[in-house]
């Protein structure tokens, strides 16, 4: 049997590691390059391959109520590395999915180094050689400047970009739990059988409107001049002063909401706000600020933090950043398989191509190393149905539904998985079952193209 030339994966991140690893499970060599530790970014602080920056959460992870739980469970049944990792190193958080920071980075380092199909070479590349016959490209959003340059110029235009900001991270033995309390909202149990997975604060209505206004008065982190024309923030991780200037009751409806709250400490007082802090490690010492993005500076970070109940104490296992995001116009620009049209031997995989989160960059890093890994055989990639999350995932980056739309009607932007991309159901299903028949759905069509799609996967 004749040796194959390796597939090589740019980009260590959650896609990276995932398309690495899929293309080696089909039996295809990999080389994995990743730039850290020799140059790093604004944000990443290990050297590890896939380092949890932004959250430690993965969302919700019910698959039968939500389109992220259903992206989940469809990557579980695909033999996805981040998943089975995440589901290893997973934390109490409701009906979320959280893992451990630093526990699942390092299980995804360990597992990738052990695979032999896979060798991870510490290098920037900057440019692809030319005899690198099939690379993914998959960098994620923090891009590598002299690397975007080199897209650029063989997509004839620049990245859209947005800015992305982190949340800060709390000591637990720095909140004061004579006025905060544990409590998941509305007790709902989380995958360690527990309805107390959130640490609450609470905030009467004065003290919410001084909140508002100090966020609305703190001294915010300057742009830098390529970045003051114009800023558009993803809508799902808005920083909190950004919430707060459009409009007083934003944050109140949002990451503050009170609802399926209850204050132990009042029980005939209902709170007019509630902050909520998520647990981040495995040993439950340090908890991250749900919902709690910001561009503040660190002082005014500190001092603004301290006004919330509970929290007046609060010592920082870190304080949050921003930082800029780039992603391809991947519908202009891209094939229905991911790769560049004007030079397809790139393909790419994750943020980079304009879906958001931690799950949706790995399921997409997950198709790019399986069609790949099918090119390298000789066989034609087979799309995921449209009806499964993967393939409703892939449409909105590829532009698979974009006859249905209005040329020019909008500008291509992140997003989540969502039920909004899925083909509609046959008529007959009522209102509240809908969102259990399209997953339901879903996974019947993803076994039906598992089984046709991968006949070379490995055991």
């Amino acid at each position: 049997m004749r040796k194959l030339r390796p597939i090589h994966v740019i980009g260590g991140g959650l896609a990276g590691s995932e398309a690495a690893w899929q293309a080696a499970r089909q039996g295809v060599s990999v080389v994995l390059h990743e730039m850290r530790p020799a140059r790093s970014t604004p944000v990443h602080k290990t050297a590890q391959l896939a380092e949890l920056v932004c959250s430690n959460s993965f969302r919700s992870d019910d698959a039968d109520g939500s389109a992220i739980g259903l992206l989940h469970e469809e990557m579980r049944r695909l033999g996805s590395l981040v998943m089975r990792t995440a589901d290893a190193e997973k934390l109490p958080a409701g009906g979320a999915l959280a893992v451990d920071r630093d526990g699942f980075a390092a299980a995804i380092t360990a597992a990738v180094a052990a695979e032999p199909l896979v060798a991870v070479h510490r290098e920037e590349v900057g440019a692809p050689p030319p005899d690198w016959d099939s690379v993914i490209v998959a960098t994620g959003p923090l891009t590598s400047p002299t690397l975007a340059a080199t897209l650029r110029g063989l997509t004839g235009e620049d990245s859209l970009a947005f800015f992305d900001a982190i949340a800060p991270i709390v000591h637990r033995d720095s909140v004061d739990f004579d006025i905060a309390w544990f409590q998941s909202r509305y007790d709902k149990t989380g995958p360690a059988g527990s309805g107390a997975d959130y640490i609450n604060c609470p905030l009467t209505r004065a003290q919410y409107e001084d909140f508002v206004d100090a966020l609305l008065a703190g001294e915010k982190i300057a742009f830098h001049d390529f970045e003051k024309i114009d800023t558009p923030y993803f809508d799902g991780c808005l920083p909190i002063e950004v919430m707060a200037e459009r409009g007083r009751e934003t944050l109140r409806h949002g990451p503050m909401k009170p609802f399926g709250l209850r204050n132990p400490h009042r029980p005939g007082e209902r709170p007019y706000a509630v902050v909520q802090l998520r647990q981040d490690n495995k040993l439950g010492t340090l908890f991250n600020m749900v919902g709690f993005q910001t561009k503040l500076k660190h002082g005014e970070q500190a001092r603004i933090v301290r006004t919330i109940p509970g929290l007046a104490h609060a010592e920082f296992a870190r304080l949050g950043g921003l930082h800029r995001n780039t992603f391809l116009n991947s519908p202009k620009l891209l094939d229905a398989t991911l790769r560049l049209k004007a030079a397809p031997r790139l393909r790419f995989a994750g943020q980079i191509t304009g879906c958001e989160g931690y799950v949706e960059s790995a399921a997409i890093g997950l198709l790019a190393g399986r069609f790949a890994a099918a090119e390298r055989l000789g066989e034609a990639p087979l799309l995921p149905p449209p009806t499964t999350a993967h393939g409703a995932l892939l449409n909105h980056i590829t532009g698979g539904h974009i006859e249905t739309i209005d040329a020019g009607a909008r500008s291509f932007q992140p997003m989540n998985v969502n039920f909004g991309l899925f083909p509609p159901l046959a008529a007959g299903v009522r209102r509240g079952a809908q969102k259990a028949a399209i997953c339901a759905r879903a996974l019947a069509d993803l076994e039906t193209w598992a089984a046709s799609a991968l006949p070379h996967a490995a055991e």
